[in-house]
């Protein structure tokens, strides 16, 4: 088990393990999550905390810094309720942007400024049930011998034509992924805001499969769209994750 500096909340951060809660979970949502491709850079807390849920504050590694992630995959057979996956409006790419909160309880977490997605009834329906971003974007994952590429480019809403092309070159596995990978890949809920009140919604999967990884173009405003600065130089983290399966439970109450 790794774990991070405690960030600056009114109790101390729940530890930053790799493995998923324990606690047995009633399936809400059950997903697969493939060809992740994960992006990070250092950003002031400053610059967070604005943009975070009530009752939430930015998750800090170091006490001083934290992150936001452009995480680019496909979207594999969402299911409802334990009901077996939809082939196609449940299969689609997606690119997030997102940002590491920890609520008045302790519970580390990642908030979403927006989610980019290639099919427009999981858009509308995410929007208007869970109050999440999605935003309807032209999409594409490509894989060309050894390099993999992602593309966006936004539809709805605005700002129109937000954009992102990510290629990198995934390489070999990582046997023990640093303090800092487990900190920006291992987390186990979303916080969000539903009808006044920040809930958190709890997720599980297998330990994240990790291979750091070379990044070849790295094109994009979504950050900036996010309402963030927009990254000035390189990543300090590159990573890709073939995948895994995931199972979201219901939403908690955040503080």
């Amino acid at each position: 088990m790794s774990t991070a500096r405690p960030s600056s909340g009114p109790v101390s951060p729940e530890p930053v393990s790799p493995h998923p809660p324990g606690a047995p979970m009633p399936p809400l949502l059950t997903q697969s999550w493939l060809d992740l491709a994960f992006l990070h850079w250092a950003v002031d807390p400053a610059d967070v905390a604005p943009l975070l849920p009530a009752g939430t504050v930015p998750d800090t590694f170091d006490g001083a810094t934290t992150y936001v992630g452009l995480v680019a995959f496909r979207m594999y057979r969402v299911g409802v309720l334990g009901l077996p996956g939809i082939p196609y409006l449940g299969t689609f790419p997606e690119t997030n942007v997102r940002l590491y909160s920890v609520d008045g309880r302790g519970r580390r977490a990642v908030v979403f400024r927006s989610l980019d997605a290639s099919r427009l009834v999981p858009v509308v329906v995410a929007r208007a049930a869970v109050r999440l971003p999605y935003m309807w974007s032209r999409m594409d994952i490509e894989r060309s011998g050894d390099t993999v590429t992602y593309t966006s480019g936004r539809r709805w809403p605005g700002p129109r034509g937000a954009r992102s092309r990510i290629v990198l070159r995934p390489g070999d596995a990582i046997a023990e992924p640093t303090p800092l990978e487990h900190f920006l890949t291992a987390r186990w809920a979303l916080h969000t805001s539903l009808l006044g009140r920040t809930v958190h919604l709890p997720n599980v999967h297998p330990r994240w499969p990790l291979h750091r990884a070379e990044l070849l173009e790295c094109d994009e405003d979504l950050i900036a769209a996010g309402g963030l600065p927009a990254p000035v130089g390189e990543p300090m983290s590159v990573l890709y994750s073939p995948g895994v399966p995931v199972r979201f439970g219901p939403q908690r109450r955040g503080a």
